[in-house]
């Protein structure tokens, strides 16, 4: 039996998330297109567009409502994120592509938890047209890649 109030406060904090995840993701990939982190970017940004779509289909079908305020709250946190130091005054750092590929890795996981926690729950049983094993995989996928990006962003970060 399913506890519809926590699932549904549960989603809708991964789904605020999920926003801020999207912003953020856009940013970086507006900051780093014409190279190979761009095309990479290029890629999860799109996978964090399905994924999020995913979610909200995922709510529809249980029948749960989606918190406008907590989607909202998600932005507010990716633009709050903004106004840290990056070491310029103006303008994107190598600093700022770090913590952008840090905060990216964060959501990830996030969203690795989410799509393993429903599995253990049994979720797929009520939408199992929903393929959790296939988005747990993409979300493992995503972070090697984020990985070897992020790792490669603090040897130019933290060496200069």
């Amino acid at each position: 039996m399913l506890n519809r109030k926590l699932l549904g406060i549960y989603l809708n904090d991964h789904l605020g998330g999920s926003a801020a995840g999207l912003a953020l993701a856009r940013r970086c990939l507006r900051a780093n297109r014409g190279t190979e982190l761009g095309s990479f970017l290029e890629t999860l940004t799109r996978e964090i567009e399905e994924d999020r779509h995913t979610l909200v289909l995922l709510m529809v079908r249980l029948n749960l409502k989606r918190s406008a305020a907590k989607q909202v709250a998600g932005l507010v946190a990716e633009r709050l994120g903004r106004l840290k130091l990056n070491g310029q005054l103006t303008g994107y750092s190598d600093l700022s592509r770090l913590l952008e590929l840090e905060g990216l890795t964060i959501g990830v996981r996030g969203k690795h938890a989410l799509w393993q926690n429903l599995r253990s729950a049994g979720i797929q049983e009520h939408v199992p047209d929903i393929a959790l094993d296939r988005l747990i995989e993409r979300a493992e996928a995503q972070l090697s890649g984020l990985e070897r990006h992020r790792l490669a962003a603090a040897a130019t970060a933290l060496r200069n």
